[in-house]
């Protein structure tokens, strides 16, 4: 027998085990960066209270002490609340109650501190007092001032709320200068069980290779134990010298059946060659298993070797240098323009003008007021248009810090094919935002170059000489153009073509001229003027140093009789404003338009052009 096949076949067991051995320390070395030595994958803060309050405000600073989005936890039984906003905003809400107010004093070090309004302060300082009288009286002060209990929920100061019962989870990710509010309902303590949790970054860049390495290794290991055992099968035997054998089928020894005695060339297998087979291919689950571990890695099982992208640049508007924030966000506008349309629709519906002022006020108010009134009269008066919530095509906030603070907004109405552009204003931080001023946009209407709502404009002052006419005159001088045509002074101030208001106007003044001739012409006479109205105008500065202006006009219609005998009967809507069905003096009608303006700056080639407008009924009363 020669000894070389048993070297081949010792040379390539070596080599298997040795690929065995290798792909098993490659592949549990990988499984074990995945598993026990990826360390946690989460980051957790606990925030405990010392002293129950109403209220709970996390700094920004808390929430970006490290990177990544942050995991709001909160736990209480009952109702709980949680709000994030601009850190300032919250503070301005918080400001006359008490709430526990967690900052970050040094870098992983978490603070609570109990901050109570200076009401309370004043309350401290004044209840030691020798007269007994007076320290009643400063104390009943204090607390007819001492501010109520307040719901956080449905606040539009918010940039976003969450409500859940007993245990609050809200995911987060907010920049410097965010913080979040929680509470349970403003009366009740806020939970005392807040924790914020941040993902960790565990990759495992080497995991992903040493795994499937392995997986190769114990593969290379498998094909050469069986060659190893191939050769060694082939070459198995003594070999005899003599005479030429006749051509026979080839004969295994190792098919000799021990019991008998005889050789058999039967192709059927025995036990040992079954089982030898079994021991070639009983590695073959490992190198599944590997290719399983293979599927499941992920990203960051594998290091990055591709460079890192470069964004491409983008043109971005930056906010002049000192410009304050904007009022609102895109979100915020949308949600709360959701809930004026809501209110003003049960409002329209019920003819409720005490629910209608808490989201209307200004012109926009007066006007449902009006509709309201006609309507409880005269079933069959119109109700006007609803208020246009979605979709939002256009927000312009006012960049200010403080209140009051408006927004311009457009919202279009698919159906109708028509766009509505709206002012909205917050009076100070604990107020609904009320809209004052609606008008309906042509489809033609071009609008002037707006900042992007995440800068915002600033309001533009009633009396700023930067241009073309001063806010607070636009009215009284479009007035003039309706009464006196190009005689007027600002008629070249004001583009005609386009100008759909002033042609509705004078076309309903001929309808009702015509009218009035048909029935009494000969025993009284049709007036028309036009004024300024008694709401103040609000004006947002746009990009090319002009503004859109909102401004108030009334049309006054008088009917007066021409002589002593006569009378003026009044139509069934002025009988219902006026009180009245006839009068020996008249009667004098007032509509109010609400008008959208552009107003260019100084220097602009440009005129005053209208951009949208609305015309109601406002008034009626019996001439003096």
């Amino acid at each position: 027998m020669s000894a070389r096949p048993g070297k081949v076949f010792f040379v390539r067991f070596v080599w298997a085990v040795a690929a065995f051995v290798l792909a098993t320390v490659m592949i549990g070395a990988g499984i074990a960066q995945r598993t026990i030595f990826q360390g946690p994958k989460t980051e957790t803060t606990a925030i405990s209270v010392e002293e129950e309050t109403p209220y709970l405000l996390i700094d920004g600073a808390v929430l970006n002490q490290m990177p990544g989005t942050q995991t709001l936890r909160a736990q209480a039984q009952g109702d709980l609340f949680a709000s994030y906003g601009r850190t300032a905003d919250m503070e301005s809400w918080l400001a006359d109650s008490t709430y526990t107010h967690v900052t970050l004093e040094a870098p992983g070090e978490v603070a609570t501190v109990v901050v109570k309004p200076e009401l309370d302060a004043v309350a401290d300082d004044t209840a030691p007092t020798t007269d007994a009288a007076a320290g009643d009286a400063t104390t009943d002060a204090a607390a007819e001032a001492a501010p109520s209990a307040r719901t956080p929920v449905g606040s539009d100061l918010w940039l976003d709320e969450y409500q859940q019962t007993d245990l609050l989870i809200a995911p987060l990710q907010l920049p410097e200068g965010m913080s979040v509010l929680v509470a349970a309902d403003g009366t009740a303590p806020a939970p005392s069980k807040v924790t914020v949790t941040w993902p960790l970054q565990t990759s495992t860049p080497w995991a992903g290779p040493l795994i499937v390495g392995g997986g190769i290794l114990m593969a290379v290991g498998v094909f050469l134990y069986i060659l190893g055992i191939r050769h060694a099968r082939r070459k198995r035997g003594p070999r005899r010298k003599g005479l030429p054998l006749p051509v026979t089928e080839p004969i295994d020894i190792s098919m000799v059946e021990d019991d008998k005695g005889v050789i058999s060339s039967s192709p059927s297998r025995t036990r040992r060659s079954v089982t030898a087979g079994r021991r070639a291919f009983a590695v073959v689950p490992a190198v599944a298993v590997s290719a399983l571990l293979f599927t499941g890695c992920s990203a960051d099982a594998w290091p990055q070797l591709a460079p890192t992208p470069t964004p491409s640049p983008t043109a971005t508007v930056i906010a002049p240098e000192g410009q304050q924030a904007p009022a609102v966000t895109k979100a915020q506008a949308e949600r709360i323009l959701t809930r004026i349309a809501a209110t003003v629709a049960d409002a329209d519906a019920a003819l409720d003008g005490d629910l209608a002022e808490t989201r209307l006020e200004g012109a926009a108010l007066a006007a449902r007021d009006t509709n309201y009134k006609l309507r409880s009269a005269l079933p069959d008066h119109p109700v006007l248009a609803p208020i246009l919530a979605k979709p939002l095509k256009i927000i312009l906030p006012q960049a200010y810090d403080e209140w009051p603070r408006s927004v311009i907004a457009v919202a279009d109405d698919a159906e109708s094919k028509t766009s509505s552009i709206m002012v909205m204003t917050q009076q100070d931080a604990w107020a609904d935002y009320k809209l004052s001023y609606i008008g309906s946009l042509e489809a033609s209407t071009s609008l002037p170059d707006l900042a992007p709502a995440y800068i915002g404009a600033p309001q533009v002052e009633p009396d700023s000489p930067f241009l073309l006419l001063p806010p607070d005159q636009i009215a009284a001088a479009y007035a003039d153009v309706i009464n006196n045509g190009e005689a007027s002074q600002y008629y070249d101030l004001f583009e005609v073509e386009g100008d759909q208001l002033r042609a509705s106007i004078a076309a309903d003044r001929q309808r009702r001229l015509d009218e009035f001739n048909q029935t009494g012409a000969s025993t009284a006479t049709l007036e028309y003027t036009a004024a300024a109205g008694a709401q103040p105008p609000f004006a947002l500065q746009t990009v090319e140093s002009g503004a859109i202006v909102a401004v108030n006009l009334n049309e006054l219609d008088n009917v007066k009789p021409t002589n002593a005998d006569a009378v003026v009967k009044a139509q069934p809507t002025v009988k219902t404003l006026a009180g009245a069905d006839q009068s020996s003096t008249g009667f004098t009608t007032t509509y109010s338009d609400q008008i959208f303006f552009y107003v260019p700056g100084p220097g602009s080639d440009e005129k005053i052009r209208v951009l949208g407008y609305s015309s109601d009924i406002l008034d009626a009363k019996v001439l003096s």
